[in-house]
């Protein structure tokens, strides 16, 4: 497959991606990379949609990770967990070349979206950004936009189409984001005019009209109430039957609820880089894990 001929419909309609039949999903199975990460040997063989090997990231001449190698299923919930500073949110702006924008940050290493090389010298970053969507932390709609607005505004950006499309796409989304039924009546109103929860419900349809294939969330319940954090967890639950999704969290609760895997990084002394230390199955990592920095982190012995 073609990065740059790479079309949306392509990569993201799930139909005709199943009606494909067996020979789309047996290209689909990547072989079992080499591990440098301590905790990744054994994973098994599986349909991936990111794959990462030997990813090594800076900043200047600081390291922030070492050696990063993780495979994330297509379909699935993957939730990045550590102590701060360790990582995580450095890694996962990487999957999508968020972390170029920081002057100085650069990787080695291969970051594969479905088979592609996103950091093959020939590919823009922008198409990149487009099939791998983010989600913040703060919540960030457009200030000077209504909330119909907010939501189409990177649509916009690629040409015109036409108003009948529009609406249909500002309806699927809000409804996905589980945000329809509390603003189908007030379209026109201003998005930050939203409490904070469906300001980071709104960010995530923004997210999702853009049709990514994988969508990033670097904590986004972090500053939210309980109830807003149920309608997102409940948001993703249904997202992931469409997307990828790969979330960063400080929660373990809520990561031992909504992911399917959970990767725990950690620095084993200060001023080391980031390390992925381990990587599995959720229900494994969180009831019998391998390694005892990971038990002792998600027992809430540390961190």
């Amino acid at each position: 497959m073609d990065f740059k001929d790479t079309t949306k419909e392509q990569a993201l309609n799930t139909d005709q991606a199943d009606e494909s039949g067996s020979q789309r999903r047996e290209s689909a199975r990547l072989p079992e990379p080499q591990h440098s990460s301590e905790g990744q040997a054994g994973e098994p063989i599986t349909e991936a949609t990111v794959v990462v090997e030997n990813l090594n990231m800076y900043y200047g001449s600081f390291k922030a990770l070492k050696d990063v190698g993780m495979r994330i299923r297509r379909h699935r919930v993957t939730a990045l967990i550590g102590p701060s500073g360790c990582g995580k949110s450095t890694f996962i702006r990487s999957l999508n070349r968020m972390h170029e924008i920081v002057p100085g940050a650069r990787v080695d290493g291969k970051v594969l979206l479905e088979g592609d090389d996103i950091y093959a010298k020939d590919v823009d970053p922008v198409r990149v950004r487009r099939r791998v969507g983010m989600v913040f932390q703060k919540p960030n709609p457009f200030p000077t936009m209504s909330i119909y607005d907010n939501v189409i505004a990177g649509i916009k950006l690629g040409g015109k189409r036409k108003k009948t499309e529009l609406d249909n796409i500002v309806e699927k989304t809000l409804r996905q984001a589980a945000l329809w039924n509390e603003v189908k009546d007030k379209l026109k109103d201003g998005g930050t005019a939203l409490s904070g929860g469906q300001q980071q419900r709104l960010c995530i349809a923004r997210t999702l009209a853009m049709e990514p294939e994988v969508i990033l969330m670097d904590e986004p319940a972090s500053a939210l109430d309980p109830v807003s954090t149920q309608k997102i967890e409940d948001a993703m639950e249904e997202l992931k039957k469409r997307y990828t999704v790969v979330i960063v969290t400080h929660n373990m609760q809520q990561a031992a609820r909504i992911s399917d895997y959970t990767g725990f990084f950690y620095i084993e002394n200060m001023g080391d880089p980031g390390q992925l230390w381990e990587f599995d199955e959720t229900t494994k990592m969180f009831s019998s894990p391998n390694r005892k920095e990971t038990e002792d982190y998600v027992t809430g012995r540390f961190g």
